[in-house]
């Protein structure tokens, strides 16, 4: 579509083009994907804050978000394929499939604050130790899943096969990162969460 369009632009100015049928389903289709990934980050960002009834940890287990998109979107382009329909559905995916690793770390780290009296470093720690198996199995199953798509086996596969890039690329770059960053950010955010509390109780 890129390529008909810049052919159009040395067309006359008197002559208007436009595209119909298909084309024109799937250029209305695509105009509204970015808002759909914005309002599905949305939900589970008020879904998650209604769960832990906090408005830091959802975006704790938002924050490796990024490095899997900046993954999915560097293995598009190393690969030379456009972020079309089926690679927007490959990154939706990845949101739900990335914050379940946050969500297991978290979700343990929490618990071990409420009930074992930790510090949230200490808690987060041992959270990250205890985590590691299950967020590396099901990282493992649902990369394997998705491995045949991205490599383009079977019938009518090249049309999907962004998909599965989108999802591999930004699992790969996420699962690096993730076990490092979230860490982090939860220590940070908790101190901040009670910097909050403190000048809430002072006011």
């Amino acid at each position: 579509m890129a390529a008909v369009e810049n052919e159009a632009k040395s067309l006359p100015a008197s002559i208007t083009t436009g595209f119909q049928g298909t084309a024109q389903v799937y250029q209305a289709s695509t105009k509204g994907l970015a808002l759909l990934l914005i309002m599905a980050i949305l939900v589970i960002y008020i879904v998650l804050g209604i769960l832990y009834e906090s408005y830091i940890h959802p975006l704790t287990i938002l924050s490796g978000l990024p490095s899997a998109g900046f993954g999915a979107l560097i293995t598009l382009l190393i690969f030379g394929k456009d972020l079309n329909l089926y690679s927007f559905v490959g990154i939706i995916m990845l949101v739900g499939i990335v914050k379940k690793n946050a969500i297991m770390m978290i979700d343990f780290a929490l618990e071990a604050q409420r009930n074992q009296g930790l510090s949230p470093l200490d808690a987060i720690y041992e959270g990250c130790l205890v985590r590691f198996r299950p967020i590396m199995m099901t990282t493992m199953a649902a990369l394997m899943g998705t491995l045949p798509i991205a490599m383009g086996f079977g019938a009518g596969a090249e049309s999907r096969r962004p998909l599965g890039l989108a999802v591999v690329g930004g699992l790969l770059v996420s699962q690096l990162l993730t076990l490092f960053i979230t860490p982090v950010v939860y220590y940070y955010m908790d101190r901040f969460q009670q910097f909050l509390r403190s000048r809430a109780g002072d006011l």
